[in-house]
């Protein structure tokens, strides 16, 4: 998996072959990787898809293994929280979050959003240990 945060792209790969393509919503702060807890970033660099959640409040999710070694490091010698919590998920299952969170187009605490129909697919298609990189 890639995400280009830049073009708002997912893309699904097999090698250097793109099967599905995505458009994308991200944290509300999108410039940047992620730093400490609740500045509003999505991480940038190589994870891995480490856990599957089908109770996620927003529909499905699949998780990203942020923070990695070299995050918490950082986070330490900066005298912050890392955060973490970092998804690939569909829309929020509550009518009252839909709203507050459709009120600008990065909306997510940091992690991916997609269409609930594309998470469905992803999800199926998508395993734990799968590497995900994450672009600028």
């Amino acid at each position: 998996m890639v995400i280009n945060k830049g073009a708002r792209k997912l893309y699904l790969m097999h090698n250097e072959q793109i099967l599905r393509e995505y458009d994308v919503e991200l944290g509300f702060a999108p410039n940047g990787t992620k730093n400490k807890k609740g500045d509003g970033r999505t991480p940038e660099g190589t994870y891995l898809i480490d856990r599957r959640n089908p109770r996620s409040r927003y529909h499905l999710s699949l998780g990203i293994s942020y923070p990695n070694t070299a995050d918490r490091a950082k986070a330490v010698a900066a005298g912050v929280d890392p955060g973490g919590d970092i998804f690939i998920h569909g829309q929020p299952n509550l009518r009252s979050e839909f709203k507050r969170a459709k009120k600008t187009p990065d909306w997510t605490a940091g992690c991916i959003a997609v269409k609930n129909d594309e998470i469905e697919e992803i999800y199926a298609m998508v395993n734990e240990g799968t590497v995900i990189t994450l672009r600028p």
